[in-house]
């Protein structure tokens, strides 16, 4: 059993979640530190909307969102080269506020503190959630014993 069979989908989306969310967090920071500077736009990274596709596709071709082949004779599915849980990335778009400084600055220090927030508190719940399932994983290999 190959070990990406150990890993469901559950699993794969967490762990991108966290690694998206990390990406997610250094932009927000970015945004704070560039909060004096002149013509700067503040920027996210979008993911969301791949991440959810990925895992539509994921549940079509199976539990590893691979649609790994068992021959390489056999003929792909229909739609199995499409993007996969593991090829994420999300885009990096800019979010100017509608109310931009004089200085062209459209960085908004509570609206950027309370992306922070939020982003921090995902990040929490999908390492939380992360943990439990490596915890369970764990107690079934004890038991196996």
């Amino acid at each position: 059993m190959p070990v990406d069979g150990l890993f469901n989908t559950t699993v794969q989306v967490l762990a991108k979640s966290v690694d998206l969310r990390t990406r997610n967090q250094n932009l927000i920071t970015s945004n704070l530190a560039n909060a004096e500077t002149p013509g700067y736009t503040p920027k996210r990274l979008d993911f969301e909307g791949q991440l959810q596709s990925a895992v539509k596709k994921a549940k079509v071709r199976g539990s590893t969102g691979t649609g790994a082949l068992t021959h390489s004779a056999h003929i792909p599915l229909k739609g199995g080269s499409g993007e996969r849980i593991s090829q994420v990335q999300g885009t990096v778009v800019e979010t100017p506020s509608k109310t931009p400084g004089r200085d062209g600055n459209s960085v908004e220090m509570e609206n950027e503190m309370s992306q922070m927030m939020q982003n921090q508190v995902l990040f929490n719940a999908s390492v939380q959630l992360l943990s439990k399932k490596f915890e369970g994983l764990r107690s079934a290999l004890r038991e196996g014993k």
